[in-house]
């Protein structure tokens, strides 16, 4: 049995997804079957009930020059960002000289409304390419991973921090001793500490299988940061839901009784005690899904593809790489997939090696079928493609099951 990388508890494994390739390494035609492979298994720890991935995919395979994934490829992220900045704006950063870091600031779409307000700042990121991106728009990148050396290299040249901001990153990375170490360097004595990441509540209400890929090594719930916080030094003291990526909650984390919890923290952690969240027989009842989830959606696939019906998939996303590689999905049963993302276009997907093709093929002509990866923004996406549906095209979902839209 693994050991968890939080607590060093014994993690107990409850689904196997087999041989994955890392989910963001669209390649070319060239270099397809170039890919980096490892098994992907999820676990949740008997003691601090962190779920988490059973085998650690080396970063450096992960984040690189050319990472693919833009934070400003939808509107509705774009506004949920600008949003929360304005907000911190109002409250965290309405001091003298307030100082606010974000790890993993990817293309600078939070940090761009912070610099626009003349607020010192400064994005991490491991991507140079991303980096770049951010920096044309004026906003303040250091291009690294962040650790505890990153960290005290950083307040020793900006000083602390009363802001710390991460955005669907701090679930990425497995050394969260060291997160925490830096964190514990960076951060004002009254400083918080904001992670936003998507729910684990959520994704096991809606049977959400697709969001266990390599870049999710935790999957968070309240219960679990909680205790993260507590190990680590710290003390979680408010949760706030959000509908964003089908699911997700933010969590606010300051040094201990600098800040009263809320209640909305004995509020998360008794529901989740309700659904379940750390009971064996929950995850078993997942798994089951799981299976059930995906036996529909290849026989859905094959049935069209018998009958002759044309089906493409619609968002390139690093999730849809769970799917179409646990379920065996390739160019037979879907030719292409279409997506926004220019780095992603006229690549092939991992491991499957589907093309990837503009979101402008998708209307030449439009197909009688379409699989939604990008699920969770299906109503900003149905929306904008509400030619499709006119012309009498059917959307494929498998979120919370399998059915058409």
């Amino acid at each position: 049995m693994a050991e968890c990388r939080i607590c060093g508890g014994a993690v107990d494994e409850f689904f196997d997804f087999g041989r994955q390739p890392v989910s963001d390494s669209f390649v070319t035609p060239e270099t397809a079957g170039s890919e980096f492979y490892f098994r992907l298994a999820a676990g949740i720890c008997t003691s601090c009930t962190m779920v988490q991935l059973m085998e650690e995919v080396p970063r450096e395979q992960m984040f690189h020059e050319d990472y693919p994934y833009r934070s400003n490829g939808s509107a509705v992220m774009h506004r949920h960002f600008e949003d929360y900045a304005n907000r911190l704006l109002a409250t965290e950063l309405s001091g003298a000289d307030p100082f606010i870091v974000e790890i993993g600031s990817n293309d600078g779409t939070m940090l761009k409304t912070i610099q626009k307000a003349d607020v010192r700042h400064l994005g991490v990121d491991p991507s140079a390419q991303v980096a770049d991106f951010a920096r044309a728009d004026g906003v303040r990148v250091r291009t690294a991973f962040f650790e505890d050396s990153t960290a005290r290299e950083i307040a020793a040249a900006d000083g602390a921090a009363d802001v710390i901001f991460s955005a669907n990153t701090t679930s990425h990375i497995p050394y969260m001793d060291s997160i925490f170490r830096g964190v514990d360097a960076l951060l004002a004595a009254d400083g918080v500490l904001v992670l936003e990441d998507r729910y684990l509540g959520s994704i096991m209400e809606q049977r959400a299988f697709d969001q266990i890929y390599d870049e999710h090594f935790y999957l968070f719930s309240v219960s679990s940061v909680q205790k993260m916080a507590e190990i680590f030094g710290f003390e979680l003291v408010d949760v706030e839901p959000l509908t964003v990526h089908g699911g997700s909650m933010r969590y606010s984390i300051a040094r201990p009784g600098k800040r009263t919890p809320s209640a909305a923290v004995t509020e998360f952690v008794d529901r989740e005690r309700t659904q379940g969240l750390a009971s064996p027989e929950t995850y078993k009842q997942f798994s089951a899904g799981v299976l059930k989830s995906c036996k529909e959606l290849t026989d859905l696939l094959k049935d069209l593809h018998a009958q002759g019906r044309t089906v493409v998939g619609y968002g390139a996303t690093a999730k849809s790489a769970t799917v179409i590689n646990y379920c065996g999905i390739g160019p037979e049963l879907l030719p292409y997939i279409c997506d926004s993302t220019l780095a992603k276009q006229g690549r092939l997907t991992p491991g499957m090696h589907i093309p990837v093709r503009p979101s402008e093929a998708f209307s030449e002509p439009y197909p009688e079928y379409a699989l939604l990866f990008a699920w969770n923004h299906a109503e900003e996406i149905m929306a904008k493609e509400q030619g499709f549906r006119d012309a009498g095209g059917k959307w494929i979902l498998y979120v919370p099951e399998v059915h058409l839209a």
